[in-house]
């Protein structure tokens, strides 16, 4: 494989592992605020020693991300060069946006939130938790910025050298940057994306408790808040799709059209529930409805959809890849409605604590949010291929010039051992806090405030 190739494989690994991390870190901060808020309000003390537990398990996944990030900063410089110099202006605008206005937000009222228990107040302590959890929320903005405008490029002009050749892009318009075509959308999606992700952790160590009949009340506990913000989520995610699919439609139509496995240039499209997508042959093998993807769109089956035959076909993206990524992706979006519905329906009759074989699946339900995640952003990103601007730069004219393929096959063998040492460090220690579990609070004075010192000690 060639530099270029190889540049994609190792950006891509890198980037998918580390987005784990803020997925996780910016549900739970959602769902520590939730717990924490219930204390406020009840002064009940399995609020606040749910909130601790679940505190640490968010301090962990925080540092991971925070590790993991920082790679991805710089292979910007090394493997993709050609880029940095060509969107620098437009691109690093939010980049540093992110590390001012939210990771420094979120870091900073972390100290806060791990070591402050016992030394401030608790609606200090609450409003910390929210800084914390505003922060990731925040950094979430930014980054989807940034990468909305590869998407949907706007609030730009191309600059021109004295031969006349295109060497890099300008920024014009600050908000238009910002508030790009696919901004909001987008970045409604990855939210509540990662949302679920951290209301199903909470629900999977609360499934694991009850079947090991461990913690019962705070498992329970923990098992109402989740299936709530759960099924929320999941509806919000399915509504979002839809918003997405139209977006998509009118500012990338090829990236639709390989998503479905449309081919021809002007006609009314079905939508695709399972199959397999021949290129060369332009057809696709499998289940389909007849005119579904017309009526999602337009609220009309005849009415026609623009495929991939309508582009150059050196502009097409890898049709069955993301074809195969995307509807991976909607079946367990589906898969994610369905399960918190019927979780909750037991729930409601009383008889979730008994439904032993629900409760291992909701065990394991945890990989469904993460890999839906995953699998979106693979087709986004390779639905947008070839391009890295949308439109603007070729993703071959952005990697860095004279980089040897051996150079980066080398580093891509030690980012996978030294990920798989921290992956396995993660579960590790991820299994030891679950296994540890809650631990009791220490008492405190009905003010809120901290008992003193001496106090603590008697207690």
């Amino acid at each position: 494989m060639n530099t270029l190739m190889l540049s994609r494989i190792q950006f891509g690994l890198t980037v998918s592992f580390h987005y784990l991390f803020p997925l996780l870190s910016i549900g739970l901060g959602v769902m520590m605020v939730i717990m924490e808020g219930m204390y406020l309000k009840t002064s009940d003390q399995k609020w606040e020693r749910m909130a601790r537990f679940w505190t640490g398990i968010f301090a962990l996944t925080f540092g991971l991300g925070v590790a993991t990030g920082i790679v991805m900063e710089f292979e910007f410089g090394t493997n993709w060069a050609n880029y940095s110099r060509f969107v620098g202006d437009i691109f690093g605008a939010p980049l540093a946006a992110e590390g001012i206005f939210a990771f420094f937000l979120e870091s900073g009222f972390l100290s806060i939130l791990l070591f402050g228990w016992d030394r401030v107040g608790r609606k200090m302590h609450f409003f910390a938790t929210a800084m914390v959890s505003l922060g990731s929320i925040f950094s979430a903005v930014w980054i989807n910025v940034a990468n909305s405008w590869m998407q949907t490029p706007l609030g730009f002009q191309l600059v021109k050298n004295a031969q006349g050749k295109v060497v890099g892009a300008k920024m014009t318009n600050f908000w238009q940057v910002v508030l790009n075509h696919s901004t909001i959308d987008r970045l409604e999606h990855v939210l509540i994306g990662a949302f679920l992700s951290g209301a199903f952790l909470v629900i999977s160590v609360a499934a694991w408790y009850l079947l090991k009949n461990r913690h019962l009340e705070i498992a329970r506990s923990c098992m109402k808040i989740g299936l709530i913000v759960a099924i929320v989520c999941s509806l919000l995610q399915l509504l979002t799709g839809d918003f997405n699919a139209r977006m998509i439609a009118k500012y990338q139509p090829a990236k639709l059209a390989a998503f479905e496995g449309a081919f021809p240039a002007s006609a009314p499209e079905s939508l695709g529930i399972v199959g397999w997508v021949d290129q060369v042959r332009q057809k696709v093998y499998g289940l389909k409805i007849p005119g579904m993807l017309s009526w999602l769109l337009y609220g009309n089956t005849s009415r026609p959809v623009e495929g991939l035959d309508a582009f150059p076909a050196k502009d097409w993206p890898p049709v069955n890849p993301v074809f195969q990524s995307y509807h991976a992706m909607v079946a367990l979006g589906m898969f994610l409605i369905l399960i918190s519905f019927l979780a909750t329906f037991f729930w409601w009759r009383g008889t979730l604590w008994n439904k032993r074989w629900l409760l291992w699946i909701l065990v394991f339900s945890v990989v469904a949010p993460l890999a839906a995640n995953e699998l979106g952003w693979f087709s986004a990103e390779v639905g947008r291929q070839p391009w890295i601007v949308y439109g603007i730069l070729r993703t071959s004219q952005g990697v860095s010039p004279g980089l040897p393929a051996g150079d980066v096959l080398t580093s891509i063998i030690m980012f996978g051992i030294l990920y798989a040492l921290l992956f396995a460090l993660f579960i590790y220690m991820l299994n030891r806090k679950i296994q540890h579990g809650p631990v009791d609070a220490p008492l405190r004075v009905p003010s809120g405030q901290p008992l003193p010192h001496h106090a603590r000690m008697d207690a």
